[in-house]
């Protein structure tokens, strides 16, 4: 049966008929069992390029096309979209046991598990599918479905071409990378809006990874429900945020309630929660509140990485550390719609993520990573050295009780190379260190009593300063570290 393709009342951009045209040029140039896989970052308009590719192939082929979905949120929203195109389409949801009517549509749009389930029990006939589209095909779910379609054209669309797992490399399963326009070609064009970072640096000594090759939850709930770092947060929203929508990030559930309560008692009635324990009832009623509060705070717990777009968001906090620079784009990709005369939003990184991958709009090759995910993974900066990077800024308040002091900074590295150039030992890095300091506590303080409270002030400078010194150091184990802190202070007291 051929399917009446009306009028297309679709408006595609340049670019995107240009990615179009690519893959059709797969699509009659390769084998008709071609297994191809498309990159274009969020808000790039993914769901719109992949609508008319089915469109085109149903009209040009005669032949029927399956897209394929991770969640039943997404399903629906491909199902609309082909609907703007005048594609009739059925999605086989968990309603669907068999399918009498299939004849009567040319494109179907399925979850996996459902899908896989009706094909496990005979269920359902897809031998007449000519082409399976994959949206967000980094997920590893996919490759269950991929014995019953090796006949046909598999095209897998994503932002970011590296697999879940990496033991599963997606250069296993897909033929060939073809690459979209990128982020900064996006924002130039004036199709993305535009990101500032600010990033608070976080030590994250406390977090483990887990088997996933991500951190922990109770790890990240740990530290991130600690005073520490829920005062970090609200400053930073008060600073770079007050009065605009937000949206922040959290590993866990605990974390997110935690910053709920965090800005409820801080006065601030303007936030709500939202986690995946919560009905599509309230969820639906949460987002109707998002979009229709200007000033709106929303935590949530990764529940709206995909299927949400809600263009009004003015900033995205990263309540959160991670080592998936998948999720890293989700993330970031929910503020990057251009939306009325929003040309710019915000990004609070309170995980030290833009350090480890890079800023959202930095150029990035996709075709290295496909083709060596192992090589890139494996060369991602570590915690440790992000925090050596780290520069410590005394706290205003604490800056002005050594007003009396001029230069309170103290170079370690160039004082370490200076010792082990003159053949001394590094030791006296500390000792000078501690000269500094007790000068410092001498030049402000009335008396000794004084002194010593000043002492106590100094204690994160202190650890600054020894954690970059114990960075050059080869006997530097966490004990060890603790030793050259309580040893560091005693001799200042006593300095």
């Amino acid at each position: 049966m051929e399917l009446e393709v009306k009028k297309n009342k679709k408006e595609l951009y340049d670019y995107q008929k240009e990615n179009i045209n690519n893959v059709f040029d797969k699509i009659e140039n390769k084998p008709s069992n071609y297994n191809l896989v498309f990159q274009l970052p969020t808000g790039g308009g993914k769901t719109v390029i992949f609508s008319e590719i089915a469109r085109r192939f149903i009209k040009e082929k005669n032949k029927k096309v399956l897209i394929l979905t991770h969640r039943i949120e997404l399903s629906s929203q491909t199902s609309r979209m082909l609907d703007e195109f005048d594609v009739a389409n059925k999605v086989i949801t968990s309603d669907v046991k068999s399918l009498d009517d299939q004849e009567d549509y040319m494109c179907f749009v399925a979850m996996v598990e459902t899908l896989k389930n009706r094909l496990n029990d005979d269920l359902l006939n897809m031998d007449d599918i000519s082409m399976v589209i994959i949206d967000e095909a980094h997920y590893n779910s996919f490759r269950k479905l991929f014995k019953y379609f090796q006949d046909c054209f598999i095209l897998g669309v994503t932002a970011t071409p590296l697999s879940s797992n990496i033991k599963l490399p997606m250069n296993e399963i897909y033929d060939e990378l073809l690459v979209g326009e990128p982020i900064h070609t996006l924002i130039e064009r004036g199709f993305l809006a535009k990101a500032t970072t600010y990033t608070y640096d976080v030590a994250l000594g406390g977090l483990k990874v887990g088997i996933n090759g991500d951190y922990t939850v109770k790890s990240s709930d740990d530290l991130y429900t600690s005073n520490l770092m829920q005062d970090k947060l609200l400053s930073a929203y008060l600073e770079k945020s007050k009065g605009k929508k937000t949206l922040i990030f959290n590993n866990g559930i605990n974390t997110s309630w935690h910053v709920y309560d965090t800005f409820k008692a801080a006065g601030y009635d303007n936030i709500r929660h939202l986690d995946n324990t919560f009905s599509k009832q309230e969820r639906s009623e949460i987002l109707k509140w998002f979009k229709e509060t200007p000033d709106a705070v929303l935590t949530s717990v990764s529940i709206l990485t995909t299927g949400f777009d809600e263009p009004s968001v003015d900033t995205i906090i990263l309540n959160r550390a991670t080592k998936s620079i998948t999720l890293y784009y989700q993330m970031i990709g929910r503020g990057s719609r251009i939306f009325k005369n929003k040309k710019f939003f915000n990004v609070i990184d309170l995980g030290n993520n833009s350090a480890r991958f890079g800023l959202w709009s930095s150029p990035i090759n996709w075709k290295r990573i496909f083709k060596s995910p192992d090589y890139y993974l494996e060369n991602l900066i570590n915690d440790e050295d992000i925090e050596r990077q780290f520069v410590y800024n005394m706290p205003p308040e604490v800056r002005e009780k050594f007003k009396n002091t001029e230069d309170i900074s103290f170079k370690v590295k160039e004082h370490y190379e200076l010792a082990i150039k003159k053949g001394i030992k590094s030791k006296i890095v500390l000792d000078k260190s501690v000269a500094q300091h007790a000068q410092m506590c001498h030049e402000n303080a009335e008396d000794v009593f004084d002194a010593r409270d000043l002492a106590i002030l100094l204690d994160d400078d202190i650890k600054d300063r020894i954690q970059k010194y114990s960075h050059y150091m080869i006997k530097s184990t966490k004990n060890y570290i603790i030793w050259l802190e309580e040893d560091y202070k005693r001799k200042l007291n006593t300095a």
